[in-house]
């Protein structure tokens, strides 16, 4: 399906709540997708304990849209972040609304260096299996 994948990569983000809480990660994804314009059909994000038991541990989570999906991750002792934001353009072209999800997290995680690709995928499909 033609759509925009944005994969991005955060380093050395501001040490926030952002990277330790799956709840408050939950509220600033789901929050960015529904004021970009994109349809929620539900979320699932998960908070992990610490690799050595001494700090709080990163969080991962995904929200699933009618028009794709967002994961995020977190990995709050590199002070890092990763994020992948797909949108598919069926029924109108979602490229801003997903610009928009990245900007909106990326502004909130305030990362000191991104590795950004940015992937047009897909291609037309035949809406009806052609009769050879």
């Amino acid at each position: 399906m033609k759509g925009l994948h944005i994969i991005a990569d955060l380093y050395n983000c501001a040490k926030s709540d952002l990277l330790y809480s799956s709840d408050k990660l939950r509220d600033i994804c789901v929050g960015a997708c529904r004021d970009a314009g994109l349809t929620v059909l539900g979320e699932h994000f998960i908070q992990f304990d610490g690799a050595d038991g001494t700090q709080q541990g990163g969080s991962t989570g995904a929200v699933v849209l009618a028009e794709s999906h967002l994961a995020i991750h977190t990995w709050p002792e590199r002070n890092g972040a990763t994020l992948d934001v797909y949108v598919c353009n069926f029924t109108a072209d979602n490229t801003g609304k997903a610009e928009a999800v990245y900007r909106t997290l990326a502004k909130a995680l305030k990362p000191g260096d991104v590795m950004i690709e940015r992937i047009q995928r897909g291609r037309d499909l035949p809406l009806k299996k052609r009769v050879a």
